[in-house]
């Protein structure tokens, strides 16, 4: 049984202010979300995404005023991850399934311990380096849209990691850049699952209320958090959501 449109619109409003905060978003903390309220699991998949790019694009706005979204880095990285996403969506059929899904859920565990030590000035400028390696932003940036195209979401949970720990962004650099970056990739997955009918568009539209608005407060918030701790928030939630997202998979099978 589907919980009632208020309890979507509630956690639509929850998902959005992680959105806001740590530039994540997608179906990866929406799909178990929507599950736990009764919603069958390709709908709980394809509902959350239209409200996911006017969502992103509404968090990224501060981003971008404050000049903390970097739009060039956001570029490069699109044109590697367009393609790999829709080359992931295409795999998923062959490649995806539960032992996937779990494994993503152990990465997230781990790159959150990682992201909660120190990042050293050394490290910072080693990655400013990297990333004006274009064709290094492009490959890495690739790696993560085919892994979004596999499992459906939009790809946060490893842009943002990367933009801190290898190409050398503060916290809400990464998180302004990788809003960007979620609007755009979320596209090509809306459009094949509107296609394919997985679109509950009444769930959409309850999810969406609390989605948009609640994805604007927590951008706002972030910028009146000191960067280090917005960063160590960000790792312990990695750490958490990934402990629940594998114990959530496996339990389900």
């Amino acid at each position: 049984m589907v919980a009632s449109p208020g309890m979507v619109v509630l956690a639509g409003g929850a998902v959005g202010l992680l959105m806001g905060l740590f530039g994540v978003g997608g179906s990866s903390v929406a799909t178990p979300v929507l599950a736990l309220l009764g919603v069958p699991g390709l709908v709980a998949v394809a509902s959350p995404l239209p409200a996911t790019i006017p969502a992103a694009l509404t968090a990224a706005v501060p981003y971008v005023q404050a000049g903390e979204a970097r739009l060039r880095a956001a570029a490069w990285s699109l044109a590697g991850g367009i393609p790999a996403t829709v080359l992931g969506a295409l795999l998923s059929r062959v490649v995806g399934g539960p032992a996937l899904l779990v494994a993503s859920g152990i990465v997230l565990i781990v790159i959150g311990l990682r992201v909660l030590r120190p990042i050293k000035e050394e490290a910072l400028e080693t990655g400013t380096r990297r990333r004006h390696n274009r064709p290094m932003l492009v490959a890495a940036t690739a790696a993560v849209g085919l892994f979004t195209g596999l499992l459906a979401n939009g790809g946060g949970f490893l842009l943002v990691p990367l933009y801190l720990l290898v190409f050398g962004l503060g916290m809400r650099q990464a998180a302004g850049t990788s809003l960007v970056v979620i609007a755009v990739l979320a596209v090509p997955t809306l459009a094949a699952h509107w296609a394919l009918g997985h679109i509950d568009w009444a769930i959409a539209g309850e999810f969406a209320l609390g989605l948009v608005p609640g994805s604007a407060t927590g951008s706002r918030f972030a910028h009146r958090v000191e960067g280090t701790a917005l960063r160590e928030a960000f790792g312990w939630f990695l750490i958490a959501f990934g402990v629940f997202f594998t114990i959530y998979r496996v339990v389900r099978g």
